[in-house]
This record gives C-alpha cells, sequence and structure tokens, in this order.
C-alpha cells in the first residue's frame, strides 16, 4: 500500500517547465509524423510479434531485445517492443537506444513524464515485468494485509486457467478440458492512497476491452469490484474501515482529479479513459457525472477505482474482507448480483417499443461488456419474475469515442407485448418507481472479431438490440474491417427500431450497410419483402476471396434456428457464427 502525497504540476523542476529547446529533436523522414504513427497502430498490423498476447517478461529476457531492430524497454513494470517506434520518434534511435533491454522509466521521466506513454505504445506492449520474489513478499501481498488468516490460494484456485493470460478472454473450451489453475494467471490488487482518496487497483494480466469490464456497488460501507474476463470474473468484496463517499460532488469532478498521477487532458482516442458516464477524465469534461470514477488501460490490463474519504487522514488498512473476497471463479458458478434501479425516462421507439431508462443507485457504476445481457427481477402479482434484457446505448452511435458503458444509466429497448405479464408490469411502472437489475451475464466473446475483415448481422425484431452495441464497436474498433451488414428483419415499416439512425448511419459510414426486410409490407414499400431464407442470405453475405467472415444471428427462436441452420448450408462453421438466445 502506497501513501502518495500531493505534488503540484508541473513539479518544479518538470521538463514541461523547461524550455522547448532543451529537448534535442531530429527531422523525421517523410511518412513518420505523428499522424503517420497513428496510423500505423490504427491498422491491425502486428508491432509485437505476439499477435495480442502479453507475456510476463524477466530480467534475463528484456536484455536479449536490445538492438535497433529488436528493441524492447520497460516503462514501469510494462515492457513495450520499440523497434517499430524508432523512425518515428522525435528525439532519434539512439535516445531510444539508451533504454534498449533495461529499465527505461528515469530515463523517459527525464525528458518527457509528461506524454501518455500508454496510449501511444498501447500496440507495441509486451507484456509486465515478472516480479522478483522479494517484491512479491513485500509489494503487493493484498489478501495478507487485510486478514492474514485468509486462505487465498484456496479461494482463488478454483475455475478454468488456460495456458496464457490473454486467452482468458478467447477460451471456448469446457472447463473440463481446460489445464489446472496456476496462480501465474490470476488477477491481482493493490491499494494506495492520499489524504483524501482510497484507490483500488486490479491487474489482470492480460488486454481488457476498450468498452469495460467492471461492475463497483459501493453501498452502507460494503464495496464489491467485479472484473468480468471472459468466462471468469475477478471479486473484491470488504468492508472498508473508514467511510468514503458514494458519488462524487460536481466540483471534484469538474477539478478532473485523475488518482495517482498528475492532471493532463486525455486524448480523445487513448486507450486508459476515464469511464465516468461518457466523458475522458479531463479538465473541463462535457458532462457531470455523480458515480464513482473508474479507470480502464485497457492495453496493459488495468483497472482502477478511485473513492474520496469522508474524513481526510490515513487509513491503516483497508477493510476487511467479506465472502468470496479475491476470487477467481467461473462466472457460472457465481451468483448473480442485484441492486435495485430507479426508472428516470421511457422514450417511444416505436408503436409498441419503448426504451426504458433506469438508474443506478448512488455508489454502482456498471460497464456493460459488449454483446452481453442483465436481468431484471420484480414481483408481478405475488410472484416473482426475471426476465434477460440486452442493453443498448442510449443513442445509436454516441458522439464520443472513449467508453461509454461505465455508468449509472441503464438503457433497455424492450418491446410490450398485449399479453406479456412482465412487459404490461414495466409498461405500467411510473417514472421513480424501482425494481432490482443484475451485473452483466453472456457467452459472447469479442475475441473473434479482432481479425475479421466482414461482420454479418442477422436480425429480427427486438433481435436487434445486441447488435447496436456490437456496430459501434466495430466500426471503432477493429482495424481490418472493411465490412458491417445489417440484415434487418420485420412485419412492417412501423416496426423498425432506430430505422432513421440506421439510414443515417448508411449514408454516413462507408464500411456499414443496412437491409430492411418486410414480410408484411404496405403496398408502396420498395425495399426487399419476404422472410429468411437462402436466396436471400446468399445475395447479403458475399465471401470475397482471403476475407475472415463472422456471423451474429440473433431473434425469436424460430428464426435463430432457421437463420443458423441456412448460414451453415453456406459453409460457416461454428467458430464463425454466434446465436444471441433469449
Amino acid at each position: 500500500m502506497l501513501n502518495v502525497p500531493s505534488q503540484a504540476f508541473p513539479a518544479p523542476n518538470s521538463q514541461q517547465r523547461v524550455s522547448q529547446s532543451a529537448r534535442n529533436k531530429v527531422a523525421l523522414k517523410p511518412g513518420c509524423s505523428l499522424m503517420d504513427w497513428i496510423r500505423l497502430t490504427k491498422s491491425g498490423k502486428d508491432l509485437t510479434g505476439f499477435r495480442g498476447r502479453l507475456i510476463e517478461v524477466t530480467e534475463e529476457e528484456l536484455r536479449k531485445h536490445n538492438t535497433r531492430d529488436d528493441c524492447w524497454t520497460c516503462i514501469r513494470g510494462m515492457v513495450y517492443n520499440v523497434s517499430p517506434y524508432m523512425q518515428f520518434h522525435p528525439g532519434g534511435e539512439d535516445e531510444l537506444l539508451k533504454a534498449a533491454g533495461v529499465d527505461g522509466t528515469d530515463l523517459f521521466d527525464q525528458v518527457h513524464r509528461w506524454v501518455n506513454y500508454e496510449s501511444m505504445l498501447k500496440e507495441c506492449l509486451v507484456g509486465r515485468m515478472a516480479a522478483k520474489p522479494s517484491t512479491l513478499i513485500h509489494g503487493s501481498s493484498n489478501t495478507q494485509k487485510i486478514n492474514p488468516s485468509v486462505n487465498r490460494s484456496g479461494r482463488r484456485m478454483i475455475g478454468l486457467y488456460p495456458s496464457s493470460p490473454s486467452t482468458l478472454l478467447e477460451s471456448n473450451l469446457p472447463s473440463s478440458l481446460l489445464p489446472p489453475p496456476t496462480k501465474d494467471h490470476c488477477p491481482r490488487f493493490d491499494w494506495f492512497q492520499t489524504d483524501v482518496t482510497v484507490n483500488i487497483t486490479v491487474y489482470t494480466k492480460c488486454k481488457i476491452p476498450t468498452s469495460g469490464i467492471t461492475v463497483v456497488d459501493l453501498q452502507g460501507g460494503t464495496l464489491r469490484v467485479e472484473v468480468f474476463l471472459g468466462k471468469l470474473s475477478y471479486l473484491l468484496h470488504l468492508q472498508l474501515s473508514h467511510e468514503v463517499q458514494e458519488h462524487l460532488s460536481e466540483n471534484k469532478i469538474k477539478k478532473g482529479f485523475s488518482p495517482g498521477r498528475s492532471i493532463n487532458k486525455l486524448s480523445k482516442k487513448q486507450s486508459c479513459t476515464n469511464s465516468t458516464i461518457s466523458s475522458s477524465f479531463t479538465e473541463e469534461p462535457e458532462t457531470v457525472s455523480h458515480c464513482i470514477p473508474v479507470h480502464t488501460a485497457s492495453a496493459v490490463g488495468r483497472v482502477q477505482v478511485c473513492m474520496h474519504k469522508v474524513s481526510s487522514g490515513q487509513w491503516a488498512k483497508l477493510g476487511e474482507p467479506l465472502e468470496s473476497h479475491d476470487s477467481f471463479l467461473h462466472r457460472k458458478d457465481c451468483a448473480l448480483f442485484y441492486r435495485k434501479c430507479v426508472l428516470v425516462s421511457k422514450t417511444h421507439v416505436t408503436h409498441d417499443t419503448s426504451v426504458f431508462h433506469f438508474q443506478m443507485p448512488p455508489g454502482t457504476v456498471m460497464q456493460i461488456p459488449v454483446g452481453e445481457h442483465v436481468y431484471l427481477k420484480t414481483t408481478v402479482k405475488g410472484n416473482k419474475v426475471v426476465k434477460p434484457y440486452t442493453p443498448v446505448d442510449k443513442i445509436l452511435m454516441p458522439n464520443s469515442l472513449e467508453s461509454t458503458e461505465a455508468t449509472a444509466d441503464v438503457f433497455l429497448m424492450i418491446k410490450v407485448y398485449p399479453d406479456g405479464v412482465f412487459t404490461q408490469h414495466l409498461c405500467g411502472l411510473n417514472i421513480g418507481d424501482s425494481l432490482a437489475i443484475s451485473s452483466p451475464n453472456g457467452s459472447f466473446s469479442l475475441r473473434p472479431l479482432h481479425d475479421i475483415t466482414h461482420l454479418y448481422l442477422l436480425a429480427a425484431g427486438t433481435g436487434f438490440t445486441p447488435m447496436a452495441r456490437l456496430i459501434r464497436f466495430t466500426l471503432h474498433n477493429v482495424g481490418n474491417l472493411r465490412n458491417t451488414k445489417l440484415m434487418f428483419f420485420n412485419r412492417q415499416e412501423s416496426d423498425i427500431l432506430w430505422r432513421s439512425e440506421l439510414d443515417q448511419l448508411a449514408e454516413m459510414e462507408e464500411k456499414f450497410e443496412v437491409k430492411h426486410v418486410l414480410s408484411e409490407p404496405s403496398d408502396d414499400w420498395t425495399g426487399c419483402r419476404g422472410r429468411i431464407d437462402a436466396s436471400l442470405l446468399m445475395d447479403f453475405m458475399s465471401r470475397p476471396k482471403e476475407s475472415r467472415c463472422f456471423v451474429c444471428i440473433c431473434g425469436p427462436t424460430p428464426f435463430t434456428k432457421l437463420a443458423r441452420g441456412l448460414v451453415q448450408q453456406m459453409g460457416y462453421c461454428d467458430e464463425e457464427i454466434h446465436t444471441f438466445l433469449g
């Protein structure tokens, strides 16, 4: 646990306070500007040689990579392959080579400590330095700090532990076929404090999606931090030793407090995002949130939760462990956690479908992984009813490219059926009424999308809801993507959800297409008519040479089964198809 004193920024002797003439720059070759580097990192090219897999690097291994064409360096415990960056570095290759094969943190801090290297070098990340035995004992033996009597290994060694950290997000093997667990691949946590804040950092040991994977619940001094890693869940569950604020005041958010480091304005496209509602953690955010800030450094696999103390001063310990604290389990073996949420608004989308806007309680912030759903639970006529629904964003394509998923709000697009017991109950809720909403759940993995060139989405009715966030994710995050195509099946024009938004996106975004198919169209409908069949799909789902395709299907069960069978008949294998089941 670190006690971090408050510091002025920039520091008195910081390079940011000296004249720019103090820095030696070299003339870069044509095609080696900052924008050229950004384009290269967005191209999808493998800049590390590990295809996104993170490894632990020993000092001996680091020393081997010390040449111009094979140059690794370490900054604050993270190892980067800076060979591809050599020709783009404004200070020249010689400056980078000074840190070749060694820890370059001090050198980096002497020259430009304010630079956001995590964002600039995120595609060059090789992994984390392997901790020395002494570091493990004295550095972050987090469970022992809280309660030495807790048997950490007996609780954590349950579940599946793939052979490398990166496969946590991509393994499709059943648990019975996976190797036994190894402690090296377990996430770990640490905490540090200032006089006014307490900060918890979770190290996942693998890259994590920019859309986020964390849910925080703080109620009555009880803290739950749950981090979803594919089929696994890492949980921190504590009774805090002192009081903290369950929400932030507007003044504290506007000041742009960033725990544990100096404040600077963040790029709109960087990977280390502040997940407080929809803006990055800047000095003047566009929106103000009242939820606890969750900072996600996607490329380095780090999640940080910041809490403000009610009374300033130093804590002797973080708190006392509660049930399942510091556990790493199969999600299917974990009970769903519910919190009571309040209905804020209803917005009609079509004649029978609305977006229900629910607000989380103070102290709760939820990142919902793309493609996953939540459960709604309430009592209807004396009977408990639980139903799954897939959240959508407030609008189809939010203006910000940041992660907007960590919010105190959940938006659910729900069709109200005349004879639907649960949906009629929802429709009858008044603004201010509440019901219970679970943490995210689901089997969808983003891993197959990383290398695809073509994404085909087949949706019927409200089966569109998981596709909405998928569209946004692929357009913003899949570098090799050439085309995302949605075939949207409905009965009539009045049933098409977010039609104007979809049509507008298709006009503005060359990589996106939408094709509407109606089974009961009006006479003046000029679009496609009928129901899903082989001929429709053959025309729609072309498979260009050397393309990598993926298909997602969602709708009523008969539609989903038929669509999957037709896609399989076209030659797609099971690994290229995902069906969202209601």
